[in-house]
């Protein structure tokens, strides 16, 4: 478990704390992200709530592998690709949705220690395995729905000089023009948003942990 913490500090650095993910840390959460999926599979590791969101959270990691594989096979052999505006949109969709999958998953790792540390009976039919599965997918299909509506977008914005003004994709590019800003709109107020609510929970978690060390000492 201990394991396990360091790599919740990691990802709370990489995605709550620093304004933009850099190399090293994105190296060092997808180094993380490897073991920790690694460790989750020893029969040591109890199956609980947390446990699986932990695991979604490691898994989403996936996505900055294939971002990544991809534009260093690009680099590496010069390979030629025939849509290069979808191809470059596709990544940077697949790196928002894991910013997105991660943030939330955190968020809801940092509510289930407030729940366990004010609430520890009184949640325990919330902090089940099952509804922390039914979670990590709920929020897999949101962030899915909101890149595939970005990766619309962004195919649109790129063949819309060659649309022809009268055509029904007309339409169809305001629609999702004005969707995918309000979109990014609100997922960045709600980042900021969890940022706040995340800071917030620490810090009462850390207030009532010293004052239960505080009066065991007295």
């Amino acid at each position: 478990m201990k394991d396990l913490r360091r790599y919740l500090v990691l990802k709370y650095i990489q995605y709550l704390v620093l304004s933009s993910s850099n190399a090293i840390s994105t190296l060092l959460g997808l180094l993380g992200s490897f073991y920790t999926i690694i460790i989750l599979q020893s029969a040591k590791v109890s199956s609980k709530s947390t446990a699986v969101l932990i695991s979604s959270l490691a898994k989403a990691d996936i996505l900055v592998s294939v971002s990544a594989v991809s534009e260093m096979v690009v680099w590496t052999f010069d390979v030629t690709i025939s849509s290069t505006a979808f191809t470059s949109a596709l990544l940077q969709n697949l790196l928002t949705a894991n910013t997105h999958i991660s943030c939330l998953l955190l968020s809801c790792v940092a509510f289930e220690a407030y729940l366990i540390t004010f609430f520890p009976t009184e949640s325990r039919h919330l902090r089940t395995v099952k509804k922390a599965r039914l979670t990590s997918r709920i929020i897999w299909i949101l962030v899915t729905a909101e890149c595939a509506l970005f990766q619309m977008d962004d195919l649109l914005k790129a063949s819309s000089t060659s649309a022809p003004t009268c055509s029904p994709c007309v339409l169809l590019f305001h629609f999702s023009s004005t969707a995918a800003a309000l979109l990014r709109s609100l997922s960045y107020l709600l980042g900021i948003l969890l940022r706040i609510v995340n800071v917030y929970i620490y810090y009462k978690i850390f207030f009532s942990m010293s004052n239960r060390s505080t009066l065991k000492t007295k």
